[in-house]
């Protein structure tokens, strides 16, 4: 870990710890800091853009009342994601009852021969099972460690592990053009 994601943990919990007592302020900067990457996770999860809206919206709602509960400041990160994945959980199940889970995935978009390396590896990620890419997303672009990814996540760390495992080989398929 860099520096840097030193520095922002450090910032995060202190911020979570202020917030925790109470600190308005420091629950808007916590805000402002975790709001996109929630979102972002939680369009990953349920791949429906108001339904990840409204999950992060539910979630944080649930962050606020439990805040002045955390016993660990610089547990926030994992606390508060596996907050909003039992959120888009609850979605999803929701989602289940109304209709068909497939009907609730939205068609991939159809992938230009010539796209940058990065736009490739976003849609391969989006095109991962939610499972996985969530995984995906919290262990490489967020940074967490594999207990952090299970605390987030809900599961055991050796479902991580699998889970990293089977998506890092179907990221390694679609990059090579194998699949």
């Amino acid at each position: 870990m860099g520096r840097n994601a030193d520095a922002d943990r450090a910032l995060d919990a202190y911020l979570a710890a202020s917030a925790r007592l109470g600190d308005a302020k420091a629950f808007g900067l916590l805000f402002k800091r975790w709001n996109g990457r929630f979102l972002a996770h939680a369009w990953r999860l349920l791949r429906d853009p108001e339904s990840a809206k409204d999950a992060v919206q539910d979630g944080w709602a649930e962050i606020a009342r439990g805040l002045p509960q955390l016993a660990d400041s610089a547990a926030f990160p994992a606390w508060a994601y596996r907050i909003v994945s039992r959120r888009c959980a609850r979605s999803i199940g929701k989602a289940v009852d109304r209709r068909r889970l497939d009907a609730a995935v939205p068609a991939e978009s159809q992938v230009a021969e010539e796209a940058p390396d990065s736009e490739r590896l976003r849609r391969a990620i989006a095109a991962l099972p939610a499972d996985q890419g969530a995984a995906i997303a919290l262990y490489y672009l967020e940074e967490m460690s594999v207990a952090e990814v299970a605390v987030a996540l809900a599961v055991p760390a050796g479902t991580v592990k699998t889970r990293l495992m089977h998506a890092r080989r179907k990221l390694r398929a679609a990059l090579e053009g194998d699949e």
